[in-house]
């Protein structure tokens, strides 16, 4: 093409021919470049869209077109000027023929090779495929596998649950047995010494064993919400304070989580306090009100207290020492790091604080 514009460098319209020819050369072979950057970039759609964009003839076809009717237009200049010169532009001509033949036979060979890599590609996609689809049959057995178990696991939670819950709810029936059986004993006895003693024993079996029957496991089988709980033990006092001498008991506790283990011991620590309210600060038909209450203070533990708006207690009196309560109450409270307070409020009755710092430690430690 250079041998060509310099034959027409004197001819300003025929050079600019040759040098749109020149530039539709470079823009075709621009083409395969890009096409070439797409097949190495894997983008094969791009790469096939772009070769079968177009019209159908090959690639230089237009080139070859345009340089025949150039040829043509110089043979019959140079054979209208001079024959002489015929031997020299036939060489000329077949030269610039080898040319393009050489650059159809390279863009060919580009094709081919083009071709050659997309089918390459074709096939690795398919390999890849295949294996992907081996892949997925695999994770999906692994996870059908994974979701037995899981149910397994599921059921064999929801057995133990069961099981623990018939264990505790039996105990507790076991327990309320005894506390009927010392109930008859109770009636039958002529003594009244004898007859305080065994009404305090009933009234402790049966907060233990209102206890074990209202337990209810949380998801980890391990703890228990105290709301939940302690509304379930008051309910069962309830019925209790209902038949004696008219007194209202409520409560108010937060969702604090507590071990399994735990919460038995602070429902009958709950029901130690009630039933001590019960005995000391209502006598005769006198009625009232009694409050239970689980809460956070300011530092964040948890506190137990059982207040009353009963007759309180004398002022020369020192409270929680003496009765067997009082000590049940110390030690039940000493296994979570606390010590009773007894207070007397303005308005009168009897308030028991007991702070419980060991419920989170013993929740953190488990």
């Amino acid at each position: 093409m250079g041998s060509l514009a310099a034959v027409v460098s004197n001819d300003a319209a025929q050079a600019s021919r040759v040098q749109s020819i020149v530039d539709d050369i470079r823009l075709r072979a621009d083409g395969l470049a890009q096409v070439m950057t797409l097949v190495a970039g894997q983008r094969l759609d791009e790469a096939r869209a772009l070769l079968t964009s177009g019209s159908s003839e090959r690639p230089m076809e237009p080139v070859r077109l345009a340089l025949e009717q150039f040829i043509g237009e110089e043979n019959q200049k140079l054979l209208d000027r001079n024959w002489s010169i015929d031997a020299s532009r036939r060489w000329l001509v077949g030269a610039i023929i080898a040319a393009l033949v050489g650059a159809v036979v390279l863009a060919y060979v580009l094709f081919v090779r083009a071709q050659r890599e997309v089918r390459v590609l074709a096939h690795n996609r398919s390999l890849l495929q295949s294996e992907k689809e081996v892949l997925e049959a695999h994770v999906r057995e692994r996870t059908q596998a994974v979701e037995e178990a899981r149910a397994h696991a599921e059921r064999e939670r929801e057995r133990v649950e069961t099981l623990l819950q018939d264990t505790s709810h039996r105990i507790g029936n076991s327990l309320a047995t005894v506390s009927s059986l010392l109930g008859l004993q109770l009636m039958r006895s002529k003594s009244d010494e004898v007859k305080q003693a065994l009404e305090a024993a009933r009234s402790r079996v049966h907060a233990i064993a209102s206890a074990h029957r209202r337990l209810r496991l949380g998801e980890d089988l391990e703890t228990a919400s105290a709301d939940e709980f302690l509304d379930a033990v008051l309910q069962d006092l309830s019925t209790t304070v209902s038949d004696a001498k008219g007194v209202k008991l409520t409560g108010e506790v937060d969702a604090i989580v507590i071990s399994a283990r735990d919460s038995t011991t602070i429902g009958i620590l709950v029901g130690e306090l009630v039933t001590n309210a019960l005995k000391h600060a209502f006598p005769e038909e006198h009625g009232g009100n009694i409050l239970v209450q689980l809460k956070r203070d300011g530092d964040g533990v948890p506190i137990l207290s059982v207040t009353d708006d009963g007759v309180g207690m004398a002022a020369d009196s020192q409270p929680g020492e003496g009765g067997l309560g009082s000590v049940i109450v110390k030690q039940l409270a000493h296994q979570f790091g606390g010590v009773p307070e007894y207070q007397r409020p303005p308005t009168g009755g009897l308030r028991v604080v007991v702070p419980l710092p060991g419920i989170e430690n013993q929740q953190a430690g488990a």
